[in-house]
Protein backbone atom coordinates (compact mmCIF):
# COMPACT_ATOMS: atom_id res chain seq x y z
CA UNK A 1 0.00 0.00 0.00
CA UNK A 2 3.08 2.77 0.84
CA UNK A 3 4.44 1.51 -2.68
CA UNK A 4 0.99 2.23 -4.05
CA UNK A 5 0.43 5.40 -2.47
CA UNK A 6 4.02 6.48 -3.17
CA UNK A 7 3.47 6.13 -6.98
CA UNK A 8 0.08 7.60 -6.66
CA UNK A 9 1.54 10.66 -5.09
CA UNK A 10 4.43 11.10 -7.34
CA UNK A 11 2.02 10.71 -10.13
CA UNK A 12 -0.28 13.33 -8.89
CA UNK A 13 2.98 15.35 -8.41
CA UNK A 14 4.04 14.56 -11.66
CA UNK A 15 0.96 16.03 -13.41
CA UNK A 16 1.37 19.38 -10.95
CA UNK A 17 4.23 20.27 -12.39
CA UNK A 18 3.38 19.59 -15.58
CA UNK A 19 0.25 21.57 -15.45
CA UNK A 20 2.05 24.80 -13.51
CA UNK A 21 4.29 24.07 -16.66
CA UNK A 22 1.55 24.54 -19.16
CA UNK A 23 0.13 27.36 -17.29
CA UNK A 24 3.05 29.09 -17.09
CA UNK A 25 3.67 28.68 -20.88
CA UNK A 26 -0.18 29.69 -21.22
CA UNK A 27 -0.04 32.84 -18.79
CA UNK A 28 1.84 36.04 -20.10
CA UNK A 29 5.13 37.26 -17.48
CA UNK A 30 4.97 40.34 -15.69
CA UNK A 31 7.25 41.91 -18.32
CA UNK A 32 4.61 41.18 -21.06
CA UNK A 33 1.67 42.09 -18.64
CA UNK A 34 3.32 45.41 -18.76
CA UNK A 35 3.89 45.89 -21.96
CA UNK A 36 6.92 46.30 -24.17
CA UNK A 37 9.70 48.09 -22.86
CA UNK A 38 10.12 51.85 -22.95
CA UNK A 39 12.81 51.81 -25.16
CA UNK A 40 10.72 50.05 -27.81
CA UNK A 41 8.21 52.73 -27.65
CA UNK A 42 10.43 55.70 -27.42
CA UNK A 43 11.27 54.71 -30.49
CA UNK A 44 7.71 55.62 -31.99
CA UNK A 45 8.11 59.98 -32.25
CA UNK A 46 6.68 62.87 -34.44
CA UNK A 47 9.81 63.08 -35.71
CA UNK A 48 10.07 59.43 -37.40
CA UNK A 49 6.51 59.29 -38.37
CA UNK A 50 6.72 63.18 -40.42
CA UNK A 51 8.74 61.81 -43.06
CA UNK A 52 6.88 59.03 -43.99
CA UNK A 53 3.70 61.60 -44.69
CA UNK A 54 5.32 63.66 -46.40
CA UNK A 55 6.47 61.30 -49.12
CA UNK A 56 3.75 59.23 -49.29
CA UNK A 57 1.86 62.60 -49.85
CA UNK A 58 4.33 64.25 -51.86
CA UNK A 59 2.58 65.30 -55.85
CA UNK A 60 5.30 62.39 -57.33
CA UNK A 61 3.00 60.14 -56.02
CA UNK A 62 -0.05 61.16 -57.91
CA UNK A 63 -2.53 61.20 -55.21
CA UNK A 64 -1.86 57.04 -54.86
CA UNK A 65 -4.16 55.74 -57.17
CA UNK A 66 -4.14 52.23 -57.94
CA UNK A 67 -3.15 50.72 -60.78
CA UNK A 68 -1.34 54.33 -61.55
CA UNK A 69 2.73 55.19 -61.36
CA UNK A 70 1.33 56.60 -57.37
CA UNK A 71 0.67 52.57 -56.61
CA UNK A 72 3.99 52.11 -57.93
CA UNK A 73 5.99 54.69 -56.18
CA UNK A 74 3.25 53.92 -52.25
CA UNK A 75 3.93 49.94 -52.58
CA UNK A 76 7.80 50.35 -53.29
CA UNK A 77 8.29 52.70 -50.67
CA UNK A 78 6.67 50.77 -47.89
CA UNK A 79 7.83 47.66 -49.32
CA UNK A 80 11.66 49.42 -48.75
CA UNK A 81 10.44 50.27 -45.51
CA UNK A 82 9.81 46.75 -44.59
CA UNK A 83 12.87 45.48 -46.03
CA UNK A 84 15.42 48.20 -44.25
CA UNK A 85 13.83 47.14 -40.69
CA UNK A 86 14.61 43.47 -41.11
CA UNK A 87 10.34 42.30 -41.93
CA UNK A 88 9.96 39.10 -43.48
CA UNK A 89 7.92 38.89 -46.47
CA UNK A 90 4.43 38.53 -45.56
CA UNK A 91 3.15 36.21 -48.23
CA UNK A 92 3.51 32.56 -47.62
CA UNK A 93 4.79 32.91 -51.40
CA UNK A 94 7.79 34.55 -50.18
CA UNK A 95 7.09 38.20 -51.62
CA UNK A 96 5.88 41.56 -50.02
CA UNK A 97 2.86 41.44 -52.31
CA UNK A 98 -0.69 40.19 -52.05
CA UNK A 99 -2.29 40.18 -55.74
CA UNK A 100 -5.78 41.64 -55.54
CA UNK A 101 -7.13 41.66 -59.67
CA UNK A 102 -9.52 44.85 -59.87
CA UNK A 103 -12.07 46.18 -62.48
CA UNK A 104 -11.42 50.03 -62.76
CA UNK A 105 -14.65 51.52 -64.12
CA UNK A 106 -14.49 55.24 -65.33
CA UNK A 107 -18.02 56.95 -66.22
CA UNK A 108 -18.65 59.72 -68.83
CA UNK A 109 -19.38 62.83 -67.03
CA UNK A 110 -21.78 64.11 -69.93
CA UNK A 111 -24.84 61.58 -68.78
CA UNK A 112 -28.56 63.67 -68.62
CA UNK A 113 -30.91 62.16 -66.33
CA UNK A 114 -34.29 62.58 -67.22
CA UNK A 115 -37.52 62.11 -64.89
CA UNK A 116 -40.99 62.35 -66.67
CA UNK A 117 -42.72 63.35 -63.96
CA UNK A 118 -46.77 64.78 -63.78
CA UNK A 119 -46.26 65.85 -67.00
CA UNK A 120 -43.44 67.83 -66.39
CA UNK A 121 -39.73 66.97 -67.55
CA UNK A 122 -36.99 67.12 -65.00
CA UNK A 123 -33.32 67.07 -66.02
CA UNK A 124 -30.68 66.32 -63.97
CA UNK A 125 -27.17 67.04 -64.71
CA UNK A 126 -24.12 64.57 -63.85
CA UNK A 127 -21.67 66.12 -61.03
CA UNK A 128 -24.31 68.55 -60.05
CA UNK A 129 -27.30 66.93 -59.62
CA UNK A 130 -26.65 63.54 -59.51
CA UNK A 131 -23.43 61.32 -59.59
CA UNK A 132 -24.02 57.48 -60.89
CA UNK A 133 -22.06 54.73 -61.53
CA UNK A 134 -22.04 50.72 -62.28
CA UNK A 135 -19.74 48.01 -61.12
CA UNK A 136 -20.91 45.68 -64.10
CA UNK A 137 -18.21 45.80 -66.16
CA UNK A 138 -20.36 47.20 -69.39
CA UNK A 139 -19.40 49.67 -71.66
CA UNK A 140 -22.95 50.60 -71.31
CA UNK A 141 -25.61 50.94 -68.86
CA UNK A 142 -28.30 52.56 -67.72
CA UNK A 143 -32.31 52.44 -66.88
CA UNK A 144 -35.91 53.53 -68.29
CA UNK A 145 -38.06 52.56 -65.36
CA UNK A 146 -40.49 53.56 -62.88
CA UNK A 147 -39.25 55.48 -59.44
CA UNK A 148 -40.12 54.30 -56.42
CA UNK A 149 -39.78 55.69 -52.82
CA UNK A 150 -38.68 52.81 -50.90
CA UNK A 151 -37.92 54.94 -47.15
CA UNK A 152 -34.36 53.78 -45.98
CA UNK A 153 -34.51 50.73 -48.17
CA UNK A 154 -33.84 48.46 -44.72
CA UNK A 155 -34.33 45.10 -44.57
CA UNK A 156 -33.99 44.49 -40.74
CA UNK A 157 -35.73 40.89 -38.92
CA UNK A 158 -34.06 41.91 -35.73
CA UNK A 159 -35.89 45.07 -35.70
CA UNK A 160 -39.18 43.80 -37.32
CA UNK A 161 -38.73 46.17 -39.96
CA UNK A 162 -38.96 46.07 -44.04
CA UNK A 163 -39.01 48.99 -46.06
CA UNK A 164 -40.52 46.95 -48.81
CA UNK A 165 -43.48 45.33 -47.33
CA UNK A 166 -43.64 42.78 -50.19
CA UNK A 167 -43.63 44.99 -53.13
CA UNK A 168 -41.87 43.69 -56.51
CA UNK A 169 -39.38 46.46 -56.91
CA UNK A 170 -37.57 44.12 -59.83
CA UNK A 171 -36.79 46.74 -62.97
CA UNK A 172 -37.70 49.89 -60.55
CA UNK A 173 -35.25 52.77 -59.98
CA UNK A 174 -35.30 52.81 -55.87
CA UNK A 175 -35.19 56.83 -54.08
CA UNK A 176 -33.67 55.72 -50.65
CA UNK A 177 -32.59 58.22 -47.60
CA UNK A 178 -29.06 57.89 -46.59
CA UNK A 179 -28.02 56.58 -42.69
CA UNK A 180 -30.80 54.57 -40.62
CA UNK A 181 -34.21 55.16 -39.98
CA UNK A 182 -34.40 57.68 -37.34
CA UNK A 183 -36.84 56.20 -35.44
CA UNK A 184 -38.00 58.85 -32.18
CA UNK A 185 -38.00 57.65 -28.41
CA UNK A 186 -41.50 57.20 -27.85
CA UNK A 187 -40.26 58.59 -24.42
CA UNK A 188 -38.95 61.83 -25.36
CA UNK A 189 -39.62 62.36 -29.54
CA UNK A 190 -36.54 64.91 -29.41
CA UNK A 191 -34.48 61.81 -29.03
CA UNK A 192 -33.69 58.85 -31.36
CA UNK A 193 -35.11 55.23 -29.74
CA UNK A 194 -31.55 53.99 -28.78
CA UNK A 195 -33.57 50.44 -29.14
CA UNK A 196 -34.05 50.69 -32.58
CA UNK A 197 -30.66 51.05 -35.02
CA UNK A 198 -28.74 51.71 -32.10
CA UNK A 199 -30.02 55.05 -31.44
CA UNK A 200 -28.08 58.12 -33.30
CA UNK A 201 -25.37 55.43 -33.78
CA UNK A 202 -25.26 54.71 -37.30
CA UNK A 203 -25.63 50.67 -38.18
CA UNK A 204 -24.45 48.77 -41.22
CA UNK A 205 -28.28 49.27 -42.57
CA UNK A 206 -27.08 53.08 -42.77
CA UNK A 207 -24.40 52.67 -45.26
CA UNK A 208 -24.50 53.49 -48.78
CA UNK A 209 -23.16 49.95 -49.53
CA UNK A 210 -25.36 48.31 -47.79
CA UNK A 211 -27.85 50.64 -49.61
CA UNK A 212 -26.72 49.41 -52.90
CA UNK A 213 -26.67 45.86 -52.18
CA UNK A 214 -30.25 45.62 -50.78
CA UNK A 215 -31.15 47.13 -54.03
CA UNK A 216 -29.49 44.58 -55.94
CA UNK A 217 -30.69 41.91 -54.26
CA UNK A 218 -34.20 43.42 -54.90
CA UNK A 219 -34.04 43.32 -58.27
CA UNK A 220 -33.75 47.36 -59.00
CA UNK A 221 -32.85 48.87 -62.26
CA UNK A 222 -30.73 51.75 -60.48
CA UNK A 223 -31.17 53.31 -57.20
CA UNK A 224 -30.37 56.63 -56.04
CA UNK A 225 -28.80 57.61 -52.63
CA UNK A 226 -30.52 60.96 -51.34
CA UNK A 227 -27.50 62.77 -49.90
CA UNK A 228 -28.04 65.25 -46.90
CA UNK A 229 -24.92 66.44 -45.35
CA UNK A 230 -25.99 65.32 -41.35
CA UNK A 231 -27.13 62.17 -41.94
CA UNK A 232 -24.57 61.14 -44.40
CA UNK A 233 -21.63 62.72 -42.59
CA UNK A 234 -19.84 64.26 -45.39
CA UNK A 235 -20.94 67.04 -47.23
CA UNK A 236 -22.00 66.78 -51.49
CA UNK A 237 -18.10 66.89 -52.79
CA UNK A 238 -17.55 63.77 -51.31
CA UNK A 239 -19.89 61.07 -53.43
CA UNK A 240 -18.97 63.62 -56.28
CA UNK A 241 -15.18 63.44 -56.20
CA UNK A 242 -15.83 59.84 -55.62
CA UNK A 243 -18.09 59.18 -58.33
CA UNK A 244 -16.53 61.53 -60.83
CA UNK A 245 -12.97 59.27 -60.86
CA UNK A 246 -12.27 55.58 -61.92
CA UNK A 247 -13.69 53.56 -59.70
CA UNK A 248 -12.67 50.06 -58.56
CA UNK A 249 -14.16 46.57 -57.87
CA UNK A 250 -13.23 43.12 -57.53
CA UNK A 251 -14.69 40.89 -60.41
CA UNK A 252 -16.33 38.36 -59.11
CA UNK A 253 -17.83 35.14 -61.01
CA UNK A 254 -20.66 36.70 -62.66
CA UNK A 255 -18.03 39.72 -64.32
CA UNK A 256 -20.44 41.60 -61.02
CA UNK A 257 -23.87 41.05 -62.94
CA UNK A 258 -25.42 40.39 -59.53
CA UNK A 259 -25.27 44.21 -59.08
CA UNK A 260 -27.57 47.00 -59.93
CA UNK A 261 -27.24 48.33 -63.23
CA UNK A 262 -26.86 51.62 -61.88
CA UNK A 263 -25.77 52.46 -57.97
CA UNK A 264 -25.79 56.56 -57.24
CA UNK A 265 -26.49 59.64 -55.32
CA UNK A 266 -28.82 62.49 -56.14
CA UNK A 267 -28.89 65.40 -53.88
CA UNK A 268 -31.24 66.93 -51.49
CA UNK A 269 -32.63 69.48 -52.92
CA UNK A 270 -33.13 67.80 -56.93
CA UNK A 271 -35.05 64.85 -54.70
CA UNK A 272 -37.44 67.78 -53.01
CA UNK A 273 -38.36 69.12 -56.08
CA UNK A 274 -38.86 65.80 -57.63
CA UNK A 275 -40.78 65.04 -54.57
CA UNK A 276 -42.77 68.21 -54.68
CA UNK A 277 -43.86 67.78 -59.05
CA UNK A 278 -45.55 64.51 -57.60
CA UNK A 279 -47.37 65.86 -55.33
CA UNK A 280 -45.66 65.12 -52.80
CA UNK A 281 -44.16 66.20 -49.83
CA UNK A 282 -40.18 65.01 -48.60
CA UNK A 283 -40.26 65.96 -45.02
CA UNK A 284 -43.82 64.04 -44.98
CA UNK A 285 -42.43 61.18 -46.63
CA UNK A 286 -39.29 61.12 -45.24
CA UNK A 287 -40.77 61.68 -41.85
CA UNK A 288 -43.63 58.34 -42.88
CA UNK A 289 -40.35 56.57 -43.41
CA UNK A 290 -39.42 56.48 -39.62
CA UNK A 291 -42.12 54.15 -38.67
CA UNK A 292 -42.72 50.38 -39.09
CA UNK A 293 -45.89 50.46 -41.05
CA UNK A 294 -43.84 52.39 -43.92
CA UNK A 295 -44.94 50.80 -47.23
CA UNK A 296 -42.88 51.93 -50.41
CA UNK A 297 -44.60 54.54 -52.79
CA UNK A 298 -44.94 54.90 -56.41
CA UNK A 299 -43.75 58.59 -57.34
CA UNK A 300 -45.40 58.28 -60.35
CA UNK A 301 -42.33 59.40 -62.53
CA UNK A 302 -40.34 57.29 -64.95
CA UNK A 303 -36.54 58.32 -65.67
CA UNK A 304 -34.32 57.80 -68.39
CA UNK A 305 -30.40 57.48 -67.89
CA UNK A 306 -27.55 55.66 -70.19
CA UNK A 307 -24.12 55.84 -69.14
CA UNK A 308 -20.82 55.11 -71.09
CA UNK A 309 -17.74 53.72 -69.14
CA UNK A 310 -14.43 53.17 -70.17
CA UNK A 311 -13.64 49.45 -68.56
CA UNK A 312 -10.02 48.38 -67.36
CA UNK A 313 -8.21 45.38 -65.96
CA UNK A 314 -5.49 45.88 -63.18
CA UNK A 315 -3.72 43.75 -60.95
CA UNK A 316 -3.51 45.91 -57.46
CA UNK A 317 -1.55 45.02 -54.55
CA UNK A 318 -1.53 44.44 -50.73
CA UNK A 319 1.57 45.40 -48.95
CA UNK A 320 2.04 42.34 -46.48
CA UNK A 321 5.51 42.64 -43.82
CA UNK A 322 6.23 39.63 -41.34
CA UNK A 323 7.86 39.91 -37.45
CA UNK A 324 7.42 36.00 -36.81
CA UNK A 325 6.79 35.29 -33.32
CA UNK A 326 9.09 33.73 -30.91
CA UNK A 327 6.88 30.84 -29.52
CA UNK A 328 6.89 27.97 -31.54
CA UNK A 329 3.65 26.80 -30.48
CA UNK A 330 1.61 30.35 -31.06
CA UNK A 331 3.75 31.66 -33.93
CA UNK A 332 1.20 30.05 -36.35
CA UNK A 333 -1.36 33.01 -34.95
CA UNK A 334 -1.42 36.68 -35.91
CA UNK A 335 -2.27 40.05 -35.41
CA UNK A 336 -2.68 41.75 -37.63
CA UNK A 337 -2.02 46.13 -37.74
CA UNK A 338 -3.79 47.46 -41.12
CA UNK A 339 -3.78 51.02 -43.08
CA UNK A 340 -5.08 51.76 -46.51
CA UNK A 341 -1.92 53.27 -48.66
CA UNK A 342 -4.48 54.37 -51.36
CA UNK A 343 -6.24 58.28 -51.98
CA UNK A 344 -7.95 58.99 -54.81
CA UNK A 345 -5.36 60.01 -57.41
CA UNK A 346 -5.52 62.98 -59.65
CA UNK A 347 -8.94 64.74 -60.13
CA UNK A 348 -10.12 65.22 -63.66
CA UNK A 349 -8.49 67.68 -66.60
CA UNK A 350 -11.34 70.31 -66.07
CA UNK A 351 -10.80 70.46 -62.57
CA UNK A 352 -9.80 74.13 -61.40
CA UNK A 353 -6.26 74.65 -59.32
CA UNK A 354 -4.94 71.32 -57.22
CA UNK A 355 -5.85 68.34 -59.32
CA UNK A 356 -4.19 65.61 -57.38
CA UNK A 357 -5.70 64.08 -54.37
CA UNK A 358 -2.19 63.82 -51.75
CA UNK A 359 -3.95 61.87 -49.35
CA UNK A 360 -1.64 63.35 -46.38
CA UNK A 361 -4.34 62.59 -43.35
CA UNK A 362 -6.12 59.80 -45.17
CA UNK A 363 -3.72 57.94 -44.97
CA UNK A 364 -0.23 58.47 -45.53
CA UNK A 365 -0.42 58.93 -41.52
CA UNK A 366 -1.81 55.77 -41.16
CA UNK A 367 0.64 54.39 -43.20
CA UNK A 368 3.64 56.23 -41.24
CA UNK A 369 2.13 54.83 -38.17
CA UNK A 370 1.48 51.42 -39.36
CA UNK A 371 6.04 51.36 -40.44
CA UNK A 372 6.59 52.73 -37.40
CA UNK A 373 5.06 50.46 -35.00
CA UNK A 374 6.67 47.65 -37.11
CA UNK A 375 10.17 49.38 -36.94
CA UNK A 376 9.80 49.40 -33.34
CA UNK A 377 8.47 46.32 -32.28
CA UNK A 378 10.86 45.11 -34.58
CA UNK A 379 13.43 46.09 -32.22
CA UNK A 380 13.11 44.43 -29.43
CA UNK A 381 15.12 41.93 -28.24
CA UNK A 382 12.65 39.11 -28.50
CA UNK A 383 9.52 38.75 -30.61
CA UNK A 384 6.20 38.60 -29.37
CA UNK A 385 5.04 35.32 -28.84
CA UNK A 386 2.46 35.18 -31.86
CA UNK A 387 3.59 36.49 -35.46
CA UNK A 388 2.53 39.94 -36.01
CA UNK A 389 1.48 40.88 -39.75
CA UNK A 390 1.89 44.42 -41.51
CA UNK A 391 -0.84 44.80 -43.46
CA UNK A 392 -0.69 48.11 -46.02
CA UNK A 393 -4.12 47.48 -47.96
CA UNK A 394 -5.12 48.90 -51.07
CA UNK A 395 -8.37 50.54 -52.51
CA UNK A 396 -10.00 51.29 -49.43
CA UNK A 397 -11.09 54.62 -51.00
CA UNK A 398 -12.71 52.42 -53.59
CA UNK A 399 -15.16 51.18 -51.04
CA UNK A 400 -12.86 48.84 -48.63
CA UNK A 401 -11.82 46.26 -51.08
CA UNK A 402 -8.19 46.03 -50.43
CA UNK A 403 -8.94 44.43 -46.92
CA UNK A 404 -12.17 42.86 -48.30
CA UNK A 405 -10.35 40.73 -50.97
CA UNK A 406 -7.91 39.66 -47.61
CA UNK A 407 -10.62 38.68 -45.75
CA UNK A 408 -12.04 36.60 -48.21
CA UNK A 409 -8.70 35.21 -49.15
CA UNK A 410 -6.46 35.46 -46.23
CA UNK A 411 -3.15 34.23 -46.23
CA UNK A 412 -3.02 32.67 -43.11
CA UNK A 413 -6.18 31.22 -41.40
CA UNK A 414 -9.10 33.38 -39.89
CA UNK A 415 -9.35 31.31 -36.85
CA UNK A 416 -5.51 31.85 -36.55
CA UNK A 417 -6.08 35.73 -36.37
CA UNK A 418 -6.64 36.91 -33.05
CA UNK A 419 -7.16 40.56 -33.72
CA UNK A 420 -7.23 43.33 -36.50
CA UNK A 421 -5.93 46.82 -35.35
CA UNK A 422 -6.13 49.59 -37.77
CA UNK A 423 -5.17 53.24 -38.31
CA UNK A 424 -6.91 55.63 -40.82
CA UNK A 425 -5.80 59.03 -40.43
CA UNK A 426 -3.73 60.12 -36.83
CA UNK A 427 -3.69 62.65 -34.52
CA UNK A 428 -2.38 65.73 -36.19
CA UNK A 429 -3.21 68.45 -33.30
CA UNK A 430 -1.03 67.86 -30.41
CA UNK A 431 -1.61 65.14 -27.31
CA UNK A 432 -4.95 64.53 -25.85
CA UNK A 433 -5.92 63.43 -22.50
CA UNK A 434 -8.47 60.64 -24.10
CA UNK A 435 -8.34 58.19 -27.16
CA UNK A 436 -11.54 58.08 -29.38
CA UNK A 437 -12.56 54.19 -30.08
CA UNK A 438 -15.12 53.72 -32.65
CA UNK A 439 -17.39 51.00 -31.67
CA UNK A 440 -16.13 51.47 -28.08
CA UNK A 441 -17.68 48.26 -26.33
CA UNK A 442 -17.61 46.05 -29.09
CA UNK A 443 -15.29 43.52 -27.71
CA UNK A 444 -12.35 42.53 -25.08
CA UNK A 445 -9.54 44.67 -27.37
CA UNK A 446 -11.07 47.94 -25.97
CA UNK A 447 -10.28 46.21 -22.49
CA UNK A 448 -6.29 46.05 -23.52
CA UNK A 449 -6.58 49.67 -24.61
CA UNK A 450 -7.87 51.01 -21.64
CA UNK A 451 -5.69 49.39 -19.65
CA UNK A 452 -2.85 50.61 -21.23
CA UNK A 453 -4.06 54.25 -21.83
CA UNK A 454 -5.42 54.42 -17.97
CA UNK A 455 -1.25 53.23 -17.31
CA UNK A 456 -0.46 56.40 -19.03
CA UNK A 457 -3.41 58.88 -17.23
CA UNK A 458 -5.46 58.97 -20.40
CA UNK A 459 -9.01 57.23 -20.74
CA UNK A 460 -11.36 56.23 -23.81
CA UNK A 461 -13.94 57.74 -25.58
CA UNK A 462 -16.84 56.49 -27.46
CA UNK A 463 -16.95 58.08 -30.88
CA UNK A 464 -18.18 61.63 -30.49
CA UNK A 465 -20.15 61.36 -33.55
CA UNK A 466 -21.81 57.89 -33.86
CA UNK A 467 -24.54 59.09 -36.75
CA UNK A 468 -21.63 58.80 -39.40
CA UNK A 469 -21.12 54.55 -38.93
CA UNK A 470 -17.20 55.64 -38.81
CA UNK A 471 -17.10 51.86 -37.72
CA UNK A 472 -17.86 50.84 -41.67
CA UNK A 473 -16.00 53.13 -43.23
CA UNK A 474 -12.72 51.73 -42.61
CA UNK A 475 -10.58 48.58 -43.23
CA UNK A 476 -10.93 47.28 -39.88
CA UNK A 477 -14.91 46.27 -40.89
CA UNK A 478 -14.04 43.59 -43.32
CA UNK A 479 -12.38 41.52 -40.86
CA UNK A 480 -14.80 42.37 -37.97
CA UNK A 481 -17.82 41.04 -40.85
CA UNK A 482 -15.99 37.58 -41.10
CA UNK A 483 -15.79 37.45 -37.03
CA UNK A 484 -12.07 38.49 -35.94
CA UNK A 485 -12.15 40.64 -33.24
CA UNK A 486 -11.39 44.32 -34.95
CA UNK A 487 -10.04 47.23 -33.00
CA UNK A 488 -10.60 50.76 -34.93
CA UNK A 489 -9.05 53.79 -32.75
CA UNK A 490 -9.46 57.30 -33.39
CA UNK A 491 -7.85 60.78 -32.02
CA UNK A 492 -9.24 62.00 -28.73
CA UNK A 493 -10.75 65.40 -28.55
CA UNK A 494 -9.94 66.65 -25.25
CA UNK A 495 -6.49 68.34 -26.41
CA UNK A 496 -3.92 69.23 -23.74
CA UNK A 497 -3.56 72.88 -23.49
CA UNK A 498 -6.88 73.67 -25.35
CA UNK A 499 -9.99 74.93 -25.02
CA UNK A 500 -13.69 72.66 -24.61
CA UNK A 501 -14.82 71.75 -28.16
CA UNK A 502 -11.17 72.54 -29.56
CA UNK A 503 -10.97 69.50 -30.42
CA UNK A 504 -14.42 69.12 -32.00
CA UNK A 505 -13.74 71.92 -34.10
CA UNK A 506 -10.64 71.01 -35.79
CA UNK A 507 -12.64 67.46 -36.80
CA UNK A 508 -15.57 69.43 -38.55
CA UNK A 509 -12.78 71.77 -40.03
CA UNK A 510 -11.26 68.99 -41.49
CA UNK A 511 -14.55 66.96 -42.73
CA UNK A 512 -15.57 70.47 -44.39
CA UNK A 513 -12.14 71.47 -45.75
CA UNK A 514 -9.87 68.82 -46.28
CA UNK A 515 -11.33 65.48 -46.43
CA UNK A 516 -11.25 63.50 -49.88
CA UNK A 517 -9.87 67.23 -51.48
CA UNK A 518 -6.61 67.77 -52.85
CA UNK A 519 -6.22 69.88 -49.65
CA UNK A 520 -5.72 67.16 -47.73
CA UNK A 521 -1.68 68.04 -47.55
CA UNK A 522 0.72 68.52 -44.17
CA UNK A 523 -0.28 71.84 -42.80
CA UNK A 524 2.25 74.66 -41.21
CA UNK A 525 0.57 73.76 -37.77
CA UNK A 526 0.39 70.02 -37.56
CA UNK A 527 1.88 68.77 -33.98
CA UNK A 528 2.34 64.87 -34.53
CA UNK A 529 3.54 64.50 -30.85
CA UNK A 530 0.01 62.88 -29.86
CA UNK A 531 -0.20 60.73 -32.66
CA UNK A 532 3.42 59.32 -31.25
CA UNK A 533 1.28 58.99 -27.76
CA UNK A 534 -1.68 57.28 -29.92
CA UNK A 535 0.81 54.90 -31.76
CA UNK A 536 2.64 53.76 -28.79
CA UNK A 537 -0.88 52.77 -26.99
CA UNK A 538 -1.85 50.73 -30.06
CA UNK A 539 1.75 48.88 -30.11
CA UNK A 540 1.39 48.37 -26.39
CA UNK A 541 -2.18 46.42 -27.44
CA UNK A 542 -0.72 44.38 -30.50
CA UNK A 543 2.61 42.96 -28.23
CA UNK A 544 -0.08 42.32 -25.15
CA UNK A 545 -2.22 40.49 -27.29
CA UNK A 546 0.68 38.65 -29.26
CA UNK A 547 1.48 37.11 -25.84
CA UNK A 548 -1.19 36.46 -23.82
CA UNK A 549 -3.22 33.33 -23.57
CA UNK A 550 -6.84 34.50 -24.30
CA UNK A 551 -7.71 35.59 -27.85
CA UNK A 552 -9.84 38.61 -27.73
CA UNK A 553 -13.50 38.03 -28.03
CA UNK A 554 -16.59 40.12 -29.67
CA UNK A 555 -18.82 41.27 -26.39
CA UNK A 556 -22.13 39.51 -26.26
CA UNK A 557 -24.24 41.34 -28.27
CA UNK A 558 -22.18 42.45 -30.49
CA UNK A 559 -23.31 41.37 -34.75
CA UNK A 560 -19.90 40.22 -35.06
CA UNK A 561 -19.84 37.42 -32.16
CA UNK A 562 -22.05 34.38 -34.01
CA UNK A 563 -19.60 34.36 -36.96
CA UNK A 564 -16.74 34.05 -34.75
CA UNK A 565 -17.88 31.76 -32.18
CA UNK A 566 -18.93 29.44 -34.74
CA UNK A 567 -15.54 29.83 -36.67
CA UNK A 568 -13.72 28.82 -33.25
CA UNK A 569 -16.16 26.27 -32.72
CA UNK A 570 -15.03 24.31 -35.67
CA UNK A 571 -11.50 24.87 -34.24
CA UNK A 572 -12.41 23.12 -31.08
CA UNK A 573 -10.79 26.59 -29.40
Amino acid sequence: MKRLALCFCTIVLISMLALAGAAQRRAPSKATALGPPESALNLITAAGIMPHIKTLSSDLYEGRGPGTNGENFAIAYITDQFKQMGLAPGNSDGTYFQKVPLVGITTAQDAEMKIKVANKDLKLKFGTDFVARTVRINEKTGFDADVVFVGYGVVAPEYGWDDYKGMDVRGKVLIMLVNDPAVPDPRNPSKLDDKMFKGRAMTYYGRWTYKFEIAAQKGAAGVLVVHETGPAGYPWSVPKGSFTIENFDLVAKDKNMSRANVEGWITNDRARELFGVAGMSFDAMKKAATRRDFKPVALNAHAKLELNQKIRFIDSHNVVGKLEGSDPRLKDEYVIYTAHWDHLGIGLPNEKGDKIYNGALDNASGCAGLIEIARALKALPTPPRRSILFLSVTAEEKGLIGSKYYAENPIYPLEKTVAAINMDGLNQWGPTRDFTVVGLGNSTLDDVLRQAAAEKKRVLRPDPEPEKGFYYRSDHFNFAKVGVPALDPNDGIDFIGKPDGWGKQKRDEYTENDYHKPSDEIKPDWDLSGAAEDLRLLMTVGYRVANTAKYPEWKPGTEFKARRDEMMKKTGQ
